[in-house]
């Protein structure tokens, strides 16, 4: 059975329930304004969100930030969909975001996380993440285009 984790800090909770998810809030972040999934539709976002593990941080009861985790829960786990409202960048609260996700009971003791950025390296190596070691061993099938956009090669 999957655990469903709330947290609090000051103003701010994490939880990892689904039923929480605020995914106008997601949708509107991914198609609008990540790189990395340019003109997704909410359809798809709904999709993802249901088969996934997610975390939603909130301000009160404004969604102000989001992960999500794709995992088998024994061996492998996608961390993927990070981001963080632009006014509340700056106070730490990837950092929590982050913690809270590894700190997760059904994500403990996995072999392999992988996750993919083009501009959060620092974020991420300050919790053990690191390029891949073998990247010769790991291969990749892409559709950039799936949305309608051209997404970023990076």
């Amino acid at each position: 059975m999957i655990e469903i984790l709330n947290v609090r800090r000051g103003d701010y909770a994490i939880t990892s329930d689904r039923e929480k998810v605020d995914l106008a809030v997601v949708q509107d972040y991914l198609c609008n304004h990540s790189y990395w999934t340019r003109g997704i539709p909410l359809d798809r976002v709904r999709t993802a969100a249901d088969h996934s593990l997610n975390f939603s941080l909130y301000c009160g009861s404004e969604q102000v930030g989001y992960a999500r985790v794709i995992s088998d829960y024994c061996q492998i786990a996608y961390l993927g969909d990070v981001f963080i409202l632009e006014d509340h960048r700056g106070q730490g609260l990837g950092k929590w975001l982050i913690e809270t996700v590894h700190s997760h009971p059904n994500l403990q003791d996995l072999r392999n996380w992988l996750l993919g950025t083009r501009d959060a390296h620092g974020l991420y190596r300050q919790f053990g993440w690191d390029s891949l070691v073998e990247p010769h061993r790991w291969m990749a099938r892409s559709n950039r285009n799936i949305y309608g956009q051209v997404q970023d090669p990076q």
